[in-house]
């Protein structure tokens, strides 16, 4: 019998061996407290609901992988006490451009035309580990670090969690697991879930640096991505660094990506000084990938556990966090007003995995294609975007989907 299969059917039991059954230590087990992990755990904790968020690491890792938080998220964030602490560590960036490498020419959309919808018109620019540390310094006692998930078993009162710590095997009993446990995500693995889609044919290579790069650029923006069929990059702007990542070939090795010599090439051919350092360097292998299902009976997958995409336009860990808020509103209605489980987590699932598969990977496709274009199609897409920027109404339904709000209304009118 697969693994998968073993952790996840109900197995028949006697009347004496329910009975015999242990009660929930907590009603839900989080595993993983990266920025979705963390929100969950945080969701549930203020609505009452005791949590335990659990994490591999011993402390939140500085993972720069995600910067950009979208208009609703804030909203949602702030909706937890998150964000006025979130807001004083970011830089809110309310224009964001497409820019064309060969001729200079700029697009800008500027997000201050949502201001009659939401309080936060703009992109906050700011490195998921801070909300991931702010969040667990609030839970406080309810999190454990250094304490992996490696095995778990369902039936039909809860779930039978096993966390690999320090010195032994742990066991937490749960009446939901959420698997936040990233892309690799042990959780999905014993569920057995076919985790569909491709890995990109190129390495992405992230390197940061404090150089001004505003100096060598007209007008720029904290969010740029730069267009060009050689060589595409983007340019985003963190607090206190330039963040600039670009494709680099799958066959090259790590150690010669990682090396100076290559910073030196990329920083020459980007501003002409092969002199700038960097403070991070960093490789991605970069997939796109939606899980065959997100709810499992008493196990939920949520962001990158459940779905993964390329990083341009700032949709993935955003996305997570929508999963994560759909998720704990609908825990907190089954564990404390009686809510039917059976009819509203498949409803998550499908939710989430409808605006994953329509919005986030259709979106974050067509933003690689559109900045990797050959030069006749790169004309014809930019022309057809000035064309969206000069027409109010389009910029302004353009500015809605990109800003995600367009995802979450398509997501609440699924049933």
């Amino acid at each position: 019998m697969a693994a998968g299969n073993h952790a996840t059917e109900t197995p028949v039991e006697t009347p004496a061996a329910r009975r015999a059954r242990p009660s929930a230590d907590v009603d839900v087990v989080v595993a993983g407290a990266g920025p979705v992990g963390a929100v969950a755990a945080t969701a549930l904790a203020r609505a009452g609901v005791s949590v335990l968020l659990v994490e591999a690491s011993a402390e939140c890792q500085e993972d720069l992988r995600a910067s950009t938080f979208h208009p609703p998220t804030l909203e949602m964030l702030d909706s937890l006490d998150l964000l006025a602490p979130l807001l004083a560590q970011g830089l809110k960036a309310p224009v964001y451009q497409y820019r064309v490498r060969a001729t200079g020419d700029v697009l800008a959309f500027d997000l201050s035309e949502l201001a009659d919808i939401t309080p936060y018109p703009f992109r906050l620019q700011c490195e998921q580990w801070k909300l991931s540390r702010l969040a667990t310094e609030r839970l406080g006692a309810q999190v454990r670090f250094a304490r992996r998930v490696v095995h778990f078993a369902q039936d039909a009162d809860g779930v039978t969690v096993h966390l690999e710590a320090p010195t032994e095997i742990e066991e937490v009993r749960a009446r939901y697991l959420v698997a936040a446990d990233g892309a690799n995500s042990l959780i999905r693995k014993w569920l057995d879930v076919p985790f569909e889609g491709f890995t990109y044919p190129e390495k992405f290579l992230t390197l940061s640096t404090e150089w001004p790069l505003e100096a060598h650029f007209p007008a720029l923006a904290y969010v740029n991505y730069i267009s060009d069929p050689e060589w595409w990059h983007v340019l985003l702007r963190v607090p206190s660094l330039w963040r600039v990542l670009v494709a680099a070939d799958e066959d090259t090795p790590d150690s010669e990506l990682l090396s100076d010599t290559t910073r030196a090439r990329v920083f020459d051919r980007l501003i002409g000084n092969p002199e700038v350092e960097t403070r991070h360097r960093t490789i991605y292998r970069v997939h796109q990938r939606v899980a065959a299902r997100f709810d499992h009976g008493r196990v939920l997958l949520v962001g990158d556990a459940a779905h993964l995409n390329n990083p341009l336009g700032g949709l993935g860990m955003n996305s997570g966090i929508h999963d994560a808020m759909n998720l704990a509103e609908k825990l907190v209605a089954i564990l404390q007003e009686g809510a039917d489980a059976a009819t509203l987590l498949p409803r998550f699932g499908r939710q989430r995995r409808a605006v994953t598969r329509s919005f986030i990977q259709e979106q974050t496709k067509k933003n690689k294609a559109m900045i990797e274009a050959s030069e006749e199609a790169r004309r014809s897409v930019f022309a057809e975007m000035a064309g969206v920027l000069r027409d109010p109404d389009k910029r302004r339904a353009y500015l809605h989907r990109q800003a995600m709000f367009a995802s979450l209304e398509d997501a609440a009118a699924i049933a």
